[in-house]
């Protein structure tokens, strides 16, 4: 079932400056006049908050959380005036915020299917061939695991990431990933070689573009979709490709990166 979130968060430029756990931080830190009672509060380890804080400040427009010193209990930490401001700011909009996703939240599937789709195309990539799809198996090893990602054709894609990876996408069975693959890792193979190295995907020659070395190669993956493979000029004779023909395009799981917009 479709569920719509909405992540609000604060840059500065292209920069994130803060997010929600960011701003509680700021609130608990307002709160408790201390950065390990704040930290604590907030889920974080002493370094990471102070981490977040120095990149906080030093991103702002002026410092947000300052160190004070002396005083009957030895000084503490504690918001100015302007990071006071920033939270009250930040949860006034984030009221508002969360208003407007339940409201998007009631549009119907075939809506909630173009918000997704619109998501997707917010992606900016220098990989040439971006394939969306779905989850259906998950093998975990000691350092890497094995992701198989169903295209939109039926065909699946394998991808092997590091375990840190699959934990930091949140990947499980069921979840939507892209798959970035640059045209320079697909190789070509004739459709019956019988070869079973590496993801096997079939499709059909859309155009190829040939220059003085190499050669661009367009396939329409059979039942949906599209890869772009460039691979050196000889192989198109050696091959014997032409528009039309059928195709296999051959990618190393090592070779393809997966992405979320979740």
């Amino acid at each position: 079932m479709f569920e719509l979130k909405g992540m609000l968060s604060l840059h500065a430029g292209d920069r994130q400056v803060a997010g929600q756990d960011r701003i509680e931080l700021l609130a608990a830190i307002g709160e408790t006049g201390s950065i390990s009672a704040a930290a604590r509060a907030v889920g974080m380890s002493y370094k990471g908050a102070w981490d977040a804080i120095d990149a906080m400040n030093n991103l702002a427009d002026e410092p947000l959380v300052v160190r004070a010193a002396g005083g009957r209990r030895g000084g503490g930490t504690t918001l100015t005036p302007r990071g006071r401001r920033l939270v009250e700011v930040f949860r006034a909009v984030a009221a508002e915020h969360a208003r407007y996703v339940a409201r998007l939240g009631a549009l119907d599937d075939a809506s909630a299917r173009d918000l997704r789709l619109m998501r997707r195309f917010a992606l900016r990539t220098s990989a040439r061939n971006q394939l969306a799809g779905t989850v259906v198996a998950l093998e975990p090893g000691d350092v890497n695991d094995l992701i198989g990602l169903r295209l939109p054709g039926g065909q699946t894609l394998r991808v092997t990431i590091t375990r840190p990876s699959t934990e930091e996408l949140a990947l499980a069975v069921g979840v939507e990933a892209i798959a970035l693959i640059k045209a320079s890792a697909v190789t070509l193979a004739q459709a019956d070689d019988g070869g079973r190295d590496g993801n096997r995907l079939a499709g059909t020659v859309a155009a190829i573009h040939r220059d003085a070395a190499d050669a661009e190669v367009r396939i329409e993956l059979d039942g949906g979709g599209v890869l772009v493979a460039v691979i050196p000029g000889d192989r198109i004779d050696a091959l014997q490709l032409a528009e039309g023909r059928p195709v296999c395009a051959v990618i190393d799981a090592s070779s393809v990166l997966l992405g979320t917009t979740g």
